[in-house]
């Protein structure tokens, strides 16, 4: 069951499931000449793009940022996305969630850090959709996973099946939330009391369950995925996999001290050697901070890596667009990050012959919701495959031809996640699933994928995959802008010294 589905009849995301049971201790226009509206954003050691390349990214970033407008309601929620295949003005979907409304709040900041939007307009538009959150109904501090985008009241059928919706907490897409919104209280002071007191409530302990060495498989140091709220049940899964889009609620819990430390090391780098998993780690036991962890890893065309659950691009590079994981721990995720995006390009170009790369969750061209990704770089066996029609690979037998890879798709936003890995690599494949396709819409941005066996293009963007390009290319054009919430205080305190901590057996 792909994602969304699953997250729209359960209530949770199925990726990076833990696993608590194997645990253990001629797109181009000028960049803007007036300076930024809002101060310097510290940006440490990322190199921005070559001015050559400014005006090109500068034009992606103000398309792309009109569809985050065109799927802002006038209630202040961004919705879940819109249909743009047609003439005329698009109209949002029905329902949004915790994550499509953080997007919204942090493609604002990016768009006036930009010089998109003026400061004034960043105020007016950040004060109305916070003043929607306050509206929201919640419980534990934290949102309930779909709401509708027009009046803010909680879903109990999904829009155009009736079918019925659990009212459920998510912990990462509550991340995704807290994220927007301590971005938000960092460019604009005036909302920084009422951000604080929305937040006061979100304590990451209610999804924790601390570690117990005499049951390390039903109390295993993790994040639960959630909890429905007309029962009180908690997912039977935890979330255990390190190298995955939750990690983002870990880091926020940690930094805020409602979560320990320790927390970061009963992740998993892999599953344990014992376990079955996409292929045998290799690696060894180590103990630090006074946790014994199985220091995993996965070889993929002869390098090293930490896997994610599934093998897409926004489960290992959604959260460094936010929190500074090369900088702090460049021998270890700096390393990792850099060899995933090499192993996205090659499984595109070498092994399955698309042509081109670029594989992560997204909407079938064809229509629906379906995740993608490398199989080989994910844990879960025949996990995310890089095709509709599922091709998978077998850890110690021949690789199917690329023949086999039928129904290809890949998604822009997967190049833009990858943009300070292989920046020039990056730039040059979306160039050409713009050319190629007609992937690119003048209005509003990439379309959300292409389907590069049969040409076929999606008819929708989708406010997740916007809210990534945003974000990187903020982070391309304006190093740090978006990260600054993230460099001080309890990331600097706790986070930061666990990354520097970190020793991957790759």
């Amino acid at each position: 069951m792909d994602r969304r589905t699953f997250l729209a009849a359960a209530g949770t995301g199925a990726a990076a499931l833990s696993l608590g049971a194997v645990s253990t201790p001629a797109l181009a226009a000028p960049a803007p000449s007036a300076p930024a509206p809002f101060g310097p954003a510290g940006s440490g050691p990322t190199v921005a793009a070559s001015t050559s390349e400014l005006p090109l990214l500068h034009r992606w970033f103000e398309d792309t940022y009109r569809s985050i407008e065109a799927m802002t309601t006038d209630f202040g929620l961004t919705a879940d996305k819109i249909d743009i295949s047609g003439p005329g003005t698009p109209v949002p979907s029905r329902n949004t969630s915790p994550t499509n409304i953080g997007c919204g709040l942090w493609s604002t900041v990016a768009a006036a850090g930009l010089g998109v939007i003026g400061r004034d307009t960043m105020y007016r538009r950040l004060a109305h959709t916070v003043s929607a959150i306050e509206r929201l109904e919640r419980h534990h501090g934290f949102w309930l996973n779909w709401y509708d985008a027009y009046d803010g009241s909680v879903l109990t059928s999904w829009p155009g099946t009736g079918d019925p919706v659990r009212p459920f907490l998510s912990s990462v897409d509550n991340a995704w939330l807290v994220t927007g919104l301590r971005i938000a209280a960092d460019a604009e002071p005036r909302l920084r009391g009422r951000v604080a007191a929305i937040l006061a409530t979100a304590d990451w302990s209610y999804y924790y369950t601390p570690y117990d060495p005499a049951d390390p498989v039903k109390n295993p140091g993790q994040l639960r995925g959630g909890f429905w709220t007309d029962t009180g049940e908690p997912t039977a899964h935890h979330y255990g996999a390190l190298n995955t889009e939750p990690r983002m609620a870990s880091y926020l819990g940690i930094a805020d001290g409602s979560l320990p430390g320790d927390h970061y090391w009963h992740m998993l780098r892999t599953m344990l050697p014992e376990h079955g998993q996409e292929q045998p780690p290799g690696g060894a036991y180590e103990t630090i901070d006074g946790v014994r962890l199985w220091q995993g890893h996965y070889t993929h065309r002869g390098r090293k890596l930490v896997p994610t659950w599934g093998g897409s691009m926004f489960e290992a590079l959604m959260v460094p667009l936010f929190v500074p994981e090369t900088e702090w721990s460049p021998r270890s995720w700096g390393t990792t990050h850099r060899r995933y995006v090499r192993s996205q390009i090659e499984h595109g170009l070498a092994e399955a012959g698309y042509g081109y790369w670029g594989f992560s969750p997204s909407n079938v061209p064809e229509g629906g919701y379906q995740e993608y990704g490398v199989d080989a770089i994910g844990m879960q066996t025949d996990g995310y495959a890089s095709n509709t029609d599922r091709t998978f690979v077998t850890h110690g037998e021949p690789l199917p031809p690329a023949s086999a890879y039928t129904n290809g798709v890949v998604t822009p936003h997967a190049s833009f996640l990858a943009l300070p890995q292989a920046r020039g690599e990056a730039i040059a494949n979306l160039k050409a699933i713009a050319a190629d396709f007609g992937a690119y819409d003048g209005r509003y941005g990439f379309r959300d994928s292409v389907n590069v066996g049969t040409g076929r293009v999606s008819d929708f963007v989708l406010a997740l995959d916007q809210g990534m390009i945003a974000a990187a290319l903020a982070q391309e054009l304006r190093p740090g802008l978006l990260q600054r919430p993230f460099r001080t205080g309890g990331f600097t305190s706790r986070v930061r010294p666990l990354l520097a901590k970190e020793r991957f057996s790759i």
